[in-house]
């Protein structure tokens, strides 16, 4: 993803740097309101990369789980090093209506890769409004108390790995994240599909810059897909 001014820990874009601190940290970090250590993204959520995650997601094409998994694994930095990778969880009841959970069918094939397992250790306790239509702080309210830890001790110490297929304002993440960071995980990144770019939109990234770079990695496998 591309951004002249974003924040080092949860890369955030912005249009100057006045909301940076001399450590390029913003101000929700620096305050621990985001509940995770540091996020990242393979791109933004337009274009191409909106496109199939539509139909990945709400058109139920499962076979893209692979294609879109190993997208995932480009964002993530080479120096980094996880203990368990952890899908957002779903309630059972919005997984029962979609059929799957995407972000745990992402995780699959990221894990696999990457050497680890692929935990559900959290669970959804209360099936919460849809969150699209919600504003920043309906939406923290709305998932706040969601998640609880199967175990309490499954990831005491570790690096722990979030998966989720966008990043809208971080509230579910962020709310995850918080009952794993409670839990004692030493360190929890988020890490998605795409993120929501909430700048003005004169200073964002066309979605033509978006769609050349996931149309030549994914082109193939969506033609296998269908």
């Amino acid at each position: 993803m591309a951004a002249d001014y974003f924040c080092s820990q949860c890369r955030t874009p912005f249009i100057n740097d006045a909301p940076l601190d001399d450590h390029g940290v913003c101000s929700r970090c620096r305050s621990g309101l985001t509940g995770y250590d540091t996020a990242y993204s393979f791109g933004y959520y337009e274009g191409v990369l909106k496109d199939l995650i539509h139909l990945f997601k709400y058109s139920r094409i499962e076979p893209l789980a692979q294609p879109l998994g190993n997208l995932l694994l480009r964002a993530i930095p080479l120096d980094q090093r996880f203990d368990l990778v952890v899908p957002v969880p779903l309630h059972w009841r919005r997984r029962l209506w979609r059929g799957f959970n995407q972000a745990e069918l992402l995780a699959r094939p990221l894990a696999h890769r990457l050497g680890v397992t692929v935990s559900d250790v959290l669970r959804r306790s209360r099936n919460t409004e849809t969150q699209a239509s919600l504003s920043p702080s309906e939406r923290r309210s709305n998932v706040a108390g969601a998640f609880v830890l199967r175990n309490p001790n499954a990831v005491r110490g570790l690096r722990i790995l979030l998966i989720d297929d966008v990043l809208t304002t971080g509230a579910t993440v962020g709310a995850a994240a918080t009952v794993l960071r409670h839990g004692g995980a030493r360190h929890v990144a988020v890490l998605t599909l795409a993120r929501v770019d909430r700048r003005p939109s004169w200073a964002s990234r066309s979605a033509e810059e978006v769609a050349s770079p996931v149309t030549s990695l994914t082109s193939q496998s969506v033609k296998g897909a269908k």
